[in-house]
């Protein structure tokens, strides 16, 4: 692959999963300089992979696996959390009125939130669920057997449901 090919290749992967791969990486990492960390590392590791892509999965399936390795071994080396002002979450800047955006962005952050307080085997499958991906990808990006993937989604679904209630009252 020529490196011409190579860079159009890697700039249409980000244009097609950049939105997905942002929020993949706000599931590993609330602080927003260590996502920004995270995500150019995903790029790194997505530029190295790109060439070993043969098409067994879909592009969307195989993005994702790049994307959720790197985040496993960002999370293994990360720095222990602090609490501050780094965990604001920025309000979108266009949208139906100011209102709806913060009552939209407020649930996307608890949901983001609560996602990331997962235990990490639940963090996995739901972050993929919440990009969409069928469990049988979910369970080819993880090595897991589909069954496996079923259980912890319905696991982590379950203390989602609850941490959101608590977090609503």
């Amino acid at each position: 692959m020529s490196r011409e090919h190579r860079q159009q290749q890697f700039e249409q992967v980000l244009a097609d999963h950049g939105p997905a791969l942002a929020r993949l990486a706000a599931a590993y990492e609330r602080r927003p300089a260590l996502r920004e960390e995270l995500l150019q590392d995903i790029a790194v590791a997505l530029w190295q992979a790109l060439p070993s892509f043969r098409g067994d999965a879909s592009m969307k399936t195989f993005v994702l696996r790049v994307a959720t390795n790197r985040a496993m071994t960002h999370l293994a080396r990360r720095p222990p959390p602090t609490a501050g002002l780094d965990e604001a979450v920025d309000l979108p800047a266009d949208g139906p009125s100011p209102e709806v955006a913060a009552d939209v962005a407020s649930r996307n952050a608890r949901l983001m939130r609560a996602v990331e307080d997962l235990p990490l085997p639940m963090k996995q499958v739901m972050s993929l669920a919440l990009e969409g991906l069928p469990p049988s990808d979910i369970a080819a990006v993880l090595g897991l057997s589909e069954s496996n993937v079923g259980v912890r989604l319905h696991r982590a679904k379950a203390k989602l449901r609850a941490a959101l209630v608590n977090t609503h009252e």
